[in-house]
C-alpha cells in the first residue's frame, strides 16, 4: 500500500479494528479465525469511542461508520486474495501473455484505490461527528493502544 493509504490506517488505528493480540494474526486471517478477529477489533474500538465520544447518539453514528469500515477492509482485502489467486493460476500457465498479468494488476490497483477512496470518505464522516478534543482524544487512545502491539518496531509511529 501506499503511504498516504499506510498512515490513514494507522492513523485512525485500523489495526485496532482487525485485532491486536499479535501481529502474526495479520498474516493469518483465513477461514473461521477471519470473523471473530474482525469482531474482536470492533468490540474493542467500539469500546474506545463510546469512552471517547460524549454524546451517545453521536457515538453510535460513529460506531455505525467504524462497522462500515470494517466491512469495506473485509471486502477489501478477500478481493486482493481473489487477485493473487488469479496470479497464481495464469503463472502456472507456460503461454500466460505479459497483457494478462498487467490486467489483474490493474484492476487490483484500481480496486485498491476505490476502497482507499472508500475508508478516507468514511474517516472524515467519523471526524465530522466529533469535536476537535474527541477526535484527538480518540486518535491518541488508538495510537497508544496500536503501540502496544506493535512487535519488533518498537512501538514507532513513522510512515504517517
Amino acid at each position: 500500500m501506499n503511504r498516504m493509504v499506510n498512515g490513514l490506517l494507522v492513523a485512525l488505528g485500523l489495526v485496532v479494528l482487525v485485532g491486536c493480540s499479535s501481529h502474526h494474526h495479520h498474516y493469518g486471517m483465513a477461514g473461521g479465525k477471519s470473523d471473530a478477529y474482525w469482531q474482536k477489533g470492533q468490540h474493542d474500538m467500539e469500546g474506545l469511542i463510546n469512552r471517547t465520544v460524549e454524546d451517545p447518539n453521536k457515538a453510535k453514528e460513529v460506531n455505525a461508520l467504524v462497522g462500515e469500515i470494517i466491512n469495506e477492509l473485509k471486502a477489501s482485502r478477500e478481493q486482493e486474495r481473489n487477485y493473487h489467486r488469479q496470479l497464481y493460476t495464469l503463472n502456472a500457465s507456460y503461454t500466460a501473455e505479459p497483457a494478462e498479468f498487467s490486467k489483474i494488476l490493474n484492476e487490483a490497483t484500481v480496486q485498491r484505490t476505490q476502497s482507499s477512496a472508500k475508508v478516507l470518505s468514511l474517516r472524515f464522516r467519523m471526524k465530522n461527528l466529533m469535536t476537535e478534543d474527541e477526535w484527538k482524544t480518540l486518535t491518541d487512545k488508538m495510537l497508544s493502544y496500536n503501540s502496544r502491539y506493535q512487535h519488533g518496531s518498537g512501538g514507532s509511529k513513522s510512515g504517517y
